[in-house]
């Protein structure tokens, strides 16, 4: 069974987008994006620097475009994604895109949606000095206490040894002092704020606000949430759960317990690629998996498509959690 996953912020890097807006249609895309949203997605996909990209209000939406230019390369239709694809799911504003890719949401409410939340969860990190870090290696029961104790929060359980701290500078600069005993490394991320901690609620609010307006449809594919790995299979309950995410932790681990539950084989990672099939390197072994890094990849993909997509459009479900 074939599942399809989009990158959450951290992933873009300076140009990225820049071989992608060779493909036919695909800059047009964004041009009409960047104007519904009032954001140049040419230009910071392409000509922007490192820093112009971390800009939270910058980033998310830039990804979530990326994801879907990406992925409508190998799923043109819906009808293509439904029937290829065994279940979808995203890191953190990856959910946004994959929301867009399972039909909950049309592609440009997502990217809509996507630069309200960018914008909203900007304001809130410049309340307070805040950021993230990796730790890298290391038991979550000896971790998880530790980062108690330093007032930090797991923003992202992310599995295989990965677990992302999110609170202020200081606790932060505490951490790097005073890491987790069997932790090998603990990195800073390019972020600018703690997400998916209680310092996000003020963005939770205005997100409330904003999706009012929207009619969300039931996803044609199965969604994993970020909450607790589920299967969702009201857009209504989607929606709402991407409201609440942005102050709760990413649970990317219990979305990966559901994956094997369902059965995957495969898994291809939206541009940019590279984080999360590096996670199911190692917490999947046996699975096959790609990023799409640039258009180069495309044909590999096209490649495991065809060897692993029609097991995944049989695939009965097996008793994953549901919600």
């Amino acid at each position: 069974m074939l599942v399809l996953v989009a990158p959450g912020q951290g992933a873009q890097t300076p140009g990225f987008l820049t071989p992608w807006l060779d493909l036919p249609g695909v800059e047009d895309r964004l041009r009409e994006w960047s104007a519904a949203i009032d954001l140049d997605l040419v230009h910071y996909g392409t000509n922007a620097d490192a820093d112009e990209i971390r800009d939270t209000a910058v980033a998310q939406p830039l990804l979530v475009a990326s994801a879907l230019v990406s992925a409508r390369q190998l799923f043109p239709t819906d009808e293509d994604f439904a029937r290829l694809v065994g279940a979808a799911a995203g890191h953190s504003v990856g959910e946004l895109a994959a929301a867009a890719l399972t039909g909950v949401l049309p592609e440009r409410s997502a990217l809509e949606l996507v630069r309200k939340r960018g914008l909203a969860m900007a304001d809130a990190a410049a309340v307070t000095e805040t950021g993230m870090s990796a730790l890298l290696g290391g038991d979550a029961d000896v971790v998880l206490p530790h980062l108690e104790k330093l007032g930090l929060t797991p923003a992202n359980v992310n599995g295989a040894g990965q677990i992302v701290a999110a609170g202020t500078a200081e606790q932060l600069a505490a951490l790097a002092e005073d890491k987790p005993e069997g932790t090998r490394r603990v990195v800073a991320l390019k972020v600018a704020g703690a997400f998916h901690t209680e310092h996000m609620a003020p963005a939770v609010e205005v997100l409330e606000s904003a999706v009012r307006e929207l009619s969300p449809a039931d996803p044609h594919t199965r969604y994993v949430s970020n909450k607790d790995g589920a299967v969702v299979a009201s857009g209504t309950e989607v929606v709402r759960r991407l409201v609440g995410q942005v102050a709760n932790p990413v649970r990317w681990d219990l979305c990966m317990d559901t994956f094997k539950e369902l059965g995957v084989t495969a898994i291809i990672e939206l541009a940019p690629g590279g984080t999360l099939v590096g996670i199911a390197k190692r917490a999947l072994p046996g699975v096959r998996t790609l990023a799409l890094k640039t258009p180069a990849d495309l044909d590999a993909a096209r490649e495991l498509i065809a060897e692993y997509a029609p097991a995944a459009a049989t695939t009965a479900e097996q008793g994953a959690p549901r919600a």
